[in-house]
């Protein structure tokens, strides 16, 4: 194989699909990307961790050999950062190396052949549909901070796709670690209906987020089966994305949604954001816990630490039901609060040992559920 590429064009591509590659691997070849080139002028760059696959393609300035190897990903990456910027980079294999060439520099990488390279067989991808990236990027961000990190549970180890019939045809995605729940709700794309629940793990749900970042602009297609999903993005030398789903049955979540909480208290997401961060300061590790007392037009914030004393502050609010007190993790309430971009949020409560619902509106698409702790 020889091909000359731009090398902005090489950095942008690796930085893509070298974070897909475990910095450790038992498996020699997984260390590698796969770089192929053909005589059409376009080549492809892959990278796998078995269970995640990411595939890119690019226009190179020239191809004068076509070919396939694969060589390491950190390594080429690295080597492709300290080039300098507008240079052309020209790689070429020879007896089980590759050499680099920029410039003046020269580097002769050791390579492993395309053939033990593996791929994840995709199989048949029964349900198609697109979605605008910045939708799809929203849903990512409204949703997953509540993904458990909780290896034991590893079927809420990732966001939950399913589509459902409220009013109206609806596609649903929803996340939660059992303390914390968030669901954003779509109308059903054309094409979702009869598509199989699935969970999307925690590494694609990163990794796609981070490609969407450069491709706001346009729509996503969306392919999948019961066991894999694929993500293409950016159309003709664009990047597909191709995961293995988790084989698990995620739980009813809809259970612990709260449709009785007759308590409403509305107030700006900024300010009681702010109030939960400063009063926090003085939380300990083991008492990450903020009482929220609830009186006529104000919320208290209080914490209180054997080590480092007591905080307290007011926020204003509209809430006009009897007072009570209720007890939160500061650091949970402020993820679900960050999540609000409005001037006001409604947080909808029954008594303080009953899950909360917080919603910027009843319109809003996205909704979230904090469980209280006890102060």
């Amino acid at each position: 194989m020889k091909a000359t590429i731009e090398r902005a064009t090489l950095l942008r591509c690796l930085s893509h699909v070298q974070s897909v590659v475990e910095r450790r691997n038992t498996i020699p070849i997984l260390s590698n990307v796969l770089i192929e080139a053909d005589s059409s002028g376009m080549l492809k760059i892959m990278a796998t961790d078995l269970d995640l696959q990411v595939v890119e393609s690019l226009s190179a300035v020239s191809v004068e050999t076509a070919g396939a190897i694969t060589v390491s990903a950190h390594l080429l990456f690295d080597i492709a950062r300290k080039l300098p910027d507008g240079s052309q980079v020209s790689m070429e294999t020879a007896d089980n190396r590759m050499t680099v060439k920029a410039g003046r520099s020269r580097f002769s990488l050791p390579t492993l052949p395309r053939d033990d390279f593996p791929t994840i067989v995709e199989g048949d991808l029964p349900t198609s549909f697109e979605l605008p990236a910045k939708k799809l990027a929203e849903l990512i961000d409204r949703t997953r901070f509540a993904i458990s990190t909780e290896e034991t549970r590893y079927y809420l180890n990732g966001i939950f796709l399913h589509v459902a019939e409220d009013e109206e045809p609806v596609l649903k995605a929803a996340a939660t670690d059992g303390h914390r729940l968030a669901r954003f709700t779509l109308p059903r794309p054309e094409g979702a209906e009869g598509m199989p629940d699935v969970i999307v793990p925690r590494k694609a749900v990163a990794e796609l987020r981070k490609l969407l970042e450069e491709a706001l602009d346009g729509n996503v297609a969306i392919e999948l089966s019961a066991s894999k999903i694929r993500f293409s993005m950016g159309g003709e030398g664009g990047v597909v994305l191709t995961s293995k789903l988790i084989d698990g049955t995620f739980p009813d979540y809809s259970r612990v949604i709260p449709t009785g909480n007759d308590k409403l208290l509305k107030v700006d997401p900024r300010s009681l954001y702010d109030g939960v961060d400063r009063v926090a300061t003085i939380a300990t590790e083991k008492t990450r816990a903020v009482k929220m007392g609830l009186d006529q037009d104000r919320v208290t914030l209080s914490v209180s630490s054997p080590d480092n004393g007591t905080a307290a502050e007011e926020v204003p609010a509209d809430y006009s039901a009897e007072g009570f007190e209720i007890g939160f993790n500061a650091n949970y309430l402020k993820d679900i609060l960050g999540q609000i971009e409005g001037d006001s949020v409604e947080l909808h409560l029954a008594d303080p040992g009953a899950p909360t619902l917080i919603r910027q509106n009843d319109k809003s698409q996205a909704l979230y559920v904090l469980m209280p702790m006890r102060v």
